[in-house]
């Protein structure tokens, strides 16, 4: 059952069939997706290129972690493309991002970073995990790999764990064998509830994004805001792009507020709705404090790079009411006073 399980390879069938790959591997979790990946395609002395806009654990995994291991790595702005093609040497084995990320929604021009790559033959592993196959498809844009943390979204309601790789049958071939091997092995149960979830997927991911979109205009008009990030604003740097590359914007926003960290924090604790936890893509709307949560452990420098303010919240809007969900915020700006 560690890597013959008929729930699970039905899982990965029909995560395949969404994201237009031949094949797909699950795993334990979204981190051991990534794993898998670049234990598969990476050796000493080989080079990465990856985006500075990342989840934090895997800012770390190839920062310190893969380091030991003789592997460089090098952190860009993921939508700067000169940046991307000035830090490629002729070790540079993989381009790796999220996007939008997280948690700033920086989008990545998914096509134009694909074309680079393939031209200095580099793989281009896409972590697909904000949008899902239910609003985005990097392989049909160009990648050559989609990772998740079926965790998240593919789930929905925060019930269980798990990751998944998603691309072609050679290149699975070779993150299949990492699995077997290794033993991140995705349990059956916790394949049978991803399969649930992928039955209200596109439903649920309409859903979130109306709302995100909503909260995020509604915030955006706020005093005690400074900023608010999120592709679907008109205002975003990337809108036009993510329009394009994207059927909707997804469930996560981030915004900044005055105060800074204690700002924040008194925001977040004034909320009652809000479920506070650094997970998302529940039903349940959760709210975080990135800077000392999802990215505390990485160096002030490499927040900063990254965008994370003392003073950024994320909120990963679920299924509620938004007008439950603005009166909670306002009851978050009244304990910032």
């Amino acid at each position: 059952s560690r890597f013959t399980n008929p729930t699970v390879r039905m899982f990965e069938q029909r995560l395949a069939a969404l994201e237009g790959g031949e094949r797909a591997v699950a795993t334990s979790s979204g981190m051991a997706a990534i794993l898998a990946t670049c234990l598969a395609f990476l050796s000493a002395g080989d080079h990465v290129v990856c985006s500075r806009a990342v989840f934090g654990t895997t800012n770390v995994l190839f920062e310190k972690y893969f380091k030991k291991f003789g592997v460089a790595v090098t952190f860009v702005d993921l939508t700067d493309i000169a940046q991307w093609q000035a830090a490629i040497t002729a070790q540079t084995k993989l381009f790796f991002l999220e996007t939008p990320s997280n948690p700033i929604c920086e989008v990545a021009d998914i096509a134009l970073l694909a074309d680079l790559a393939h031209q200095h033959d580099i793989l281009l592993a896409v972590d697909n995990c904000f949008c899902t196959p239910a609003l985005q498809k990097p392989l049909a844009l160009g990648a050559d790999l989609v990772i998740h943390s079926a965790t998240k979204y593919l789930d929905g309601q925060g019930r269980a764990l798990g990751g998944a790789v998603v691309g072609s049958h050679k290149l699975l071939e070779e993150v299949y064998g990492v699995v077997r091997t290794c033993g991140p092995s995705m349990s059956p149960f916790n394949a049978w509830v991803f399969l649930k979830g992928l039955e209200t997927l596109r439903l649920r991911m309409e859903a979130h994004s109306a709302s995100a979109l909503a909260l995020a205009t509604w915030l955006a008009q706020q005093p005690q805001v400074k900023q608010v990030n999120y592709a679907g604003l008109p205002t975003h740097p990337q809108h036009s792009l993510a329009a394009q590359q994207q059927r909707a914007f997804g469930g996560v926003l981030s915004f900044v507020v005055e105060g800074e960290r204690e700002g924040a924090w008194r925001f977040i604790d004034g909320t009652k709705i809000m479920s506070i936890t650094a997970n998302l893509g529940d039903a349940k709307t959760t709210i975080t404090h990135p800077a000392s949560t999802t990215h505390g452990r990485l160096s002030p420098d490499a927040k900063a790079a990254a965008g994370i303010t003392e003073g950024l919240i994320r909120i990963a809007v679920g299924l509620e009411d938004i007008a439950d969900l603005k009166a909670d915020c306002v009851r978050g700006f009244a304990n910032m006073s």
